[in-house]
């Protein structure tokens, strides 16, 4: 797993503890949001990420008029055959990148609900399963920008963890600038080689499941989740399926680290990707409200 990471980290520029979570979200079999302004190169890490792990990759680019059947596909009346064939949509595929998610309308954004949580699709009372692994990841810009719908907090729900690359520092820039010029061209995933295929990383999803949880991390995470819902400056917290997220993606990033059981740290750097998205605080960003109680809940050990 370790090799996909620097796979990761050779195409694209960002903090490698970025990198270990988006990794750690997949083999938890989660779903990642991105929450930036556009071009910060998002598009091209999900395609790196694919390439990287040997999986099927399709794109969607949503727009404002785009309908439900352009994600999970159509019927077809083929009159000289006298049936329906069913045209299945670029939700069928490993990876998806649901680029711009914000800007489809509520009723498309709802069609990737049964696949994200079911991994699944029904059209006309005809359920579809969809192959494993299925993981999206979903851009979408900040909300002050134009022409864009708020997620609904359903289907922010759905998502594992939430995460926020940012603008590049001055090093940073200037490093993607001279990758930019060694590629000689925009599209670095051309290079990329798999290092894993999809058989493995199923096998790595099970293993995840048996990494040890014990009872004093069990209460730290109940102590985090419990601790936001109480908080008088968060109009609500998590719900029980945001502290499943911070125990799977904490299980996740400890076999990332070679370990079968979940650290303190593990939890602890897994809390904000987790949890952030989960919250509504009635002022200032929510990442630091997680932080803020972080710092303020008793370690276990």
């Amino acid at each position: 797993m370790r090799k996909v990471v620097d796979v990761l980290a050779g195409y694209y520029v960002a903090p490698r503890e970025t990198l270990e979570l988006l990794l750690s979200a997949i083999i938890a079999r989660g779903h990642v949001l991105f929450n930036d302004p556009p071009g910060l190169g998002k598009t091209t890490l999900a395609k790196i990420l694919a390439k990287a792990l040997g999986l099927n990759f399709r794109r969607i680019q949503f727009t404002p008029d785009m309908l439900p059947s352009d994600v999970i596909g159509v019927n077809v009346w083929r009159p000289h055959e006298g049936r329906f064939e069913f045209i299945r949509g670029p939700v069928f595929t490993n990876i998806l990148l649901a680029d711009e998610i914000n800007r489809a309308p509520p009723k498309t954004q709802a069609a990737l609900l049964e696949a994200m949580e079911e991994r699944q699709v029904t059209v006309d009372g005809v359920t579809y399963k969809l192959e494993e692994p299925f993981i999206v990841l979903a851009t979408q810009n900040p909300v002050e920008f134009r022409g864009v719908y708020p997620l609904p907090e359903a289907e922010l729900d759905r998502f594992l963890i939430q995460l926020s690359v940012g603008y590049p520092s001055p090093g940073e820039e200037a490093e993607i600038l001279r990758r930019r010029i060694s590629w000689r061209g925009d599209d670095p995933s051309i290079y990329v080689k798999p290092v894993t295929n999809r058989e493995e990383i199923i096998q790595w999803m099970q293993y995840v499941e048996a990494v040890y949880v014990d009872e004093a991390i069990i209460q730290y995470i109940v102590r985090i989740a419990q601790a936001l819902r109480t908080h008088p400056l968060n109009a609500y917290g998590p719900s029980p399926r945001g502290s499943i997220a911070l125990m799977k993606i904490s299980r996740a990033l400890a076999l990332l680290d070679g370990r079968n059981y979940v650290a303190p740290d593990d939890v602890k750097k897994a809390a904000v990707a987790a949890l952030a998205h989960r919250i509504a605080p009635k002022e200032g960003d929510p990442r630091d409200l997680v932080r803020e109680v972080l710092n303020k809940t008793p370690i276990p050990y």
